[in-house]
């Protein structure tokens, strides 16, 4: 699905410069479940930044569903993301003045679906995620779990080949957090690829692939029997 080889990010300000990847190479397959752990600082959530063409590095290459993409325009990448890459972060990121239904309806829009499929494929997600009778509420609404919920919707709404996950579980308690890896776990048997950076060994372990990052480097990958 994507192949990361030689990337290189650097952060600079006026008073410092910070390796934050040191010639990383990760791929993921087709149809792939990997966790990114290690410490935090060690560059976890810069490598899913890249992978999800948020930041470009500054040097390296990146294969994104056999196509080289490393040099495309800002325009083009843009346009990857939204058509094939779903997010998923820690703070749920959705937007307070929206409805649970228009959250989720934001990446449709940006992929100019028209309206009525729009409105049947959002009512097919929030059904699977158990929100049906919440698309109406707005964030501030709804439990912490329910929002994750919500913000899961949002991310496989668009049917993404790739879905980036950055501490799914950090703000949830052990239920919601085990039931938003199940969620996971089930687009992935559906054949979706996932990157997702975890803290959490139990929630790593869900994965079929670990990889280990320390100080900006790739320090070890260890395959999970199934």
């Amino acid at each position: 699905m994507i192949t990361l080889s030689g990337i290189r990010k650097t952060y600079r300000t006026k008073e410092m410069e910070t390796v934050a990847l040191d010639d990383v190479g990760l791929d993921v397959g087709k149809g792939e479940f990997v966790a990114l752990v290690g410490p935090s600082g060690c560059g976890k959530s810069s490598l899913l930044h890249v992978a999800g063409l948020i930041d470009r590095p500054d040097a390296g290459q990146y294969i994104f569903d056999g196509e080289d993409i490393s040099a495309f325009r800002e325009s083009r990448m843009v346009e990857i993301r939204r058509q094939h890459v779903g997010f998923i972060f820690q703070s749920f990121n959705l937007l307070e003045d929206l409805t649970v239904f228009e959250n989720v309806e934001l990446p449709l829009l940006y992929q100019n679906v028209p309206k009525a499929r729009r409105r049947d494929r959002v009512r097919e997600v929030l059904e699977l995620v158990g929100l049906d009778s919440r698309a109406r509420h707005r964030p501030a609404q709804l439990s912490g779990g329910q929002q994750q919920r919500a913000a899961v919707a949002r991310a496989v709404v668009g049917d993404p080949k790739l879905i980036l996950a950055d501490e799914p579980t950090g703000n949830l308690d052990t239920k919601n957090g085990d039931d938003v890896m199940e969620m996971l776990s089930t687009l992935n048997e559906q054949g979706v690829s996932i990157l997702m950076v975890t803290h959490s060994p139990v929630h790593a372990a869900r994965a079929g692939r670990v990889v280990e990052m320390i100080d900006g480097r790739i320090a070890n990958a260890v395959r999970q029997a199934a």
